[in-house]
């Protein structure tokens, strides 16, 4: 190996020791080729100090006039190789020490590196005392005494970031995302390699609608850790935010290159793509023609302006839809009825509000209603962001005239947010504080409204709905809020029953607040959190992961030991998943329940949801060494031979009893006797097809 080529490592390892504090050392000691253990990967460290300082540098003071090509060469790639450094771009850089060892070195072919043994003090690295060259005890005293050191140093900066960026999340949670970043970016300057602090302030830019930013924090944190999910989660939501179409699919595509499994969550951020760049071809192709001054460019926003005079007669608005039908002719003219808020301009007008009431008496009434009618079937004809937003706006509000309830929640979809929502919000935020009694008669009222499907997506997508539900939750916890608790929690069942993004983004903080529930004084409280948590797990593998290091199977078996006809059913539903994903609960759960008593009173209910749950949880616990031996002298056969002869209604508890009673069999043969006493050979042969 050349002296040029040993300066460039030399320096890359110089660069990582000024850095020591904020890059893990041995990435740096492993990402440039020299492979030092743990032992001593600060003496590797430290070589490559002294030797910049004392050894390598004397290479250079015996130079000739014919050296000097060889020194600028030199001099560039070690500029190269400080700005790779500097970006934190450790592969970029292996890639070129590995190409200047493949190159020729260099002209000069002779080593002239000069070995300082005895440096002076002037030249010898700081902090470092050479009390004998020939001692190498003391020079390892010198090495651990240096590593330990910038171990401790490390150590107060990682405890000094993560309560800044604990400070950053609590600003960000109260909605004051500026503060949130001041807080993120002072974590950054005690270390700047914590990749959650990154992809941290990128969320609060994003908030503040600072994309650009965003992006470069993603960035970052890409550089700390390359499959780091959260980063091009945020990534596409800012390129999404600046209409870079191509760059935001990118980042979507790589999560699924990543983690495969997610693959219902990319499809649902790839379909926003692509809903939001046709409406922005859509919106181009109408402002262009609108400056080119074509027909129907111009005809709509001259109909919606005549159809928002007030006073006049139903006849007159009747004329207006009309035409305004016929102008819309493609998707260009559903888009300049958009940018043009014609849903605001006809759900405005008194006149057609007036249409609706169920005691209207203008002759004119059902024709007005008929041209809405037909309206609505033209904006919304193959568009499907038309289709949102007319729902959004009352659009619907005719269908179901003579129904008070009904009409009542489609008139309150336009202004949901500012009238309902908002003000939900800042009650839970402020809950200590409180009526309780008033806020379970809002939540309830809501709860009875966001059966509507439009208002439940709205406030569903709502991620301040979720982030104050949630610290409502947390504050609760141990408190007698079961007055609140118990219809928040049963209006978030409703409305995660939908599976969307923003739901499956707080499920894991979600399940930990209901697995904390789940020891309530209140039966009602923890029968609705066990509700959520039958919900929320299957959507996420991480919160299922979660609970059950927790220990979410030890509280789950202690409320179905208790009973209860929903608490059961919630319950079997949410062990059931655990034990299907996390070989670690069905151990936990044998342990706990040897002969697994509960599932086997569970396989007697009348609930026959209770019953295929717990057929597919026992199956789920034989993979268990020694569970199904654990069974031998009890019912167990009978029961599950009882739902597999098919008398229960639903297919799905035949399959579950079959399955689970093959299983049995086979981990256990001598189960096999009592199922030929039962004459249950031939109906367990008949269900070969269900267990395969």
């Amino acid at each position: 190996m050349s002296v040029a080529v040993s300066l460039y490592k030399g320096i890359v390892i110089y660069k990582y020791l000024l850095a020591v504090e904020t890059i893990p050392l041995a990435r740096g000691c492993c990402c440039y080729g020299y492979g030092y253990t743990s032992a001593n990967k600060t003496a590797s460290l430290l070589f490559a100090r002294t030797s910049l300082s004392v050894g390598f540098v004397n290479s250079f003071s015996s130079m000739t006039v014919q050296d000097n090509d060889d020194l600028e060469r030199f001099l560039r790639n070690v500029d190269q190789m400080n700005e790779l450094v500097k970006e934190l771009n450790f592969a970029k850089a292996d890639q070129f020490i590995s190409s200047l060892e493949q190159k020729e070195p260099c002209k000069t072919k002779i080593n002239k590196t000069v070995m300082n043994k005895n440096p002076s003090s002037e030249n010898g690295p700081v902090n470092i005392q050479y009390e004998s060259s020939q001692n190498p005890e003391n020079f390892l005293r010198i090495l651990e005494k240096d590593a330990e050191e910038r171990r401790l140093r490390r150590k107060m900066k990682e405890e000094k970031a993560n309560a800044l960026r604990e400070q950053g999340n609590e600003a960000f949670t109260q909605g004051d995302y500026e503060t949130a970043v001041r807080f993120y970016t002072e974590g950054l300057e005690q270390l700047r390699d914590m990749q959650a602090l990154y992809t941290n302030r990128a969320q609060a830019f994003i908030k503040l609608k600072r994309y650009k930013e965003a992006i470069s924090d993603c960035e970052w944190a890409l550089r700390c850790n390359e499959k780091c999910i959260k980063a091009y989660v945020h990534m596409g939501k800012s390129h999404l935010a600046l209409k870079d179409f191509k760059q935001s699919r990118i980042c979507y595509q790589k999560i699924l290159e990543i983690e495969p499994q997610r693959e219902t969550m990319v499809k649902a951020y790839l379909r926003q793509v692509d809903l939001e760049e046709k409406a922005s071809l859509q919106e181009k192709a109408a402002w262009d023609e609108l400056q080119e001054g074509t027909g129907q460019a111009m005809e709509v926003p001259e109909l919606l302006k005549k159809l928002d005079r007030p006073n006049e007669i139903n006849l007159y608005y009747c004329g207006g839809l009309e035409l305004l039908s016929q102008a819309i002719k493609d998707c260009t003219g559903q888009t300049l009825f958009r940018l043009n808020n014609g849903f605001s301009i006809i759900n405005g007008n008194n006149a057609v509000r007036s249409c609706l009431s169920q005691n209207s008496k203008d002759p004119y009434a059902v024709d007005l209603c008929l041209s809405i009618v037909k309206l609505r079937r033209t904006v919304c004809s193959g568009n499907g962001t038309g289709q949102t937003l007319f729902r959004l706006n009352n659009g619907f509000s005719i269908i179901n005239g003579n129904n008070a309830v009904r009409r009542f929640k489609i008139q309150s979809r336009e202004n949901f947010k500012a009238v309902f929502a908002l003000p939900l919000e800042h009650l839970l935020s402020n809950i200590m504080t409180a009526d309780h009694k008033k806020l379970a008669s809002v939540i309830s009222v809501i709860g009875t409204m966001a059966l509507d499907n439009v208002i439940s997506k709205k406030l569903a997508g709502r991620c301040e709905f979720w982030r104050c539900s949630l610290q409502t939750m947390k504050q609760c916890i141990g408190c007698e809020c079961g007055s609140v608790l118990y219809p928040l929690l049963g209006l978030m069942i409703n409305l995660a029953s939908n599976p969307s993004q923003v739901v499956q983004e707080h499920a894991v903080l979600a399940s930990s607040r209901c697995l904390d529930l789940l020891s309530d004084s209140s039966g009602g409280v923890i029968t609705r959190a066990a509700g959520l948590l039958s919900v929320l797990l299957p959507m996420s593998s991480d919160a299922t992961q979660e609970v059950v290091q927790n220990g979410i199977v030890k509280k789950l078996l202690k409320i179905l030991k208790v009973g209860g006809e929903m608490s059961s059913r919630y319950s079997i539903k949410a062990l059931t998943f655990c034990t299907a994903s996390i070989p670690q609960a069905c151990e936990e759960l044998v342990k706990l329940d040897k002969r697994l008593l509960t599932l086997r009173k569970l396989l007697g209910s009348i609930d026959e949801l209770v019953v295929g749950n717990a057929a597919l949880c026992m199956g789920h616990c034989l993979e268990v060494d020694g569970a199904g031996g654990s069974l031998l002298g009890t019912d167990c056969v009978q029961l599950l031979l009882h739902h597999a002869a098919g008398d229960a209604k639903r297919a799905a508890i035949r399959q579950n009893a079959a399955i689970t009673l093959g299983k049995l069999c086979k981990t256990e043969p001598r189960h096999m006797e009592q199922l030929r006493e039962l004459h249950g050979l031939e109906i367990l042969h008949s269900c070969v097809r269900l267990i395969t």
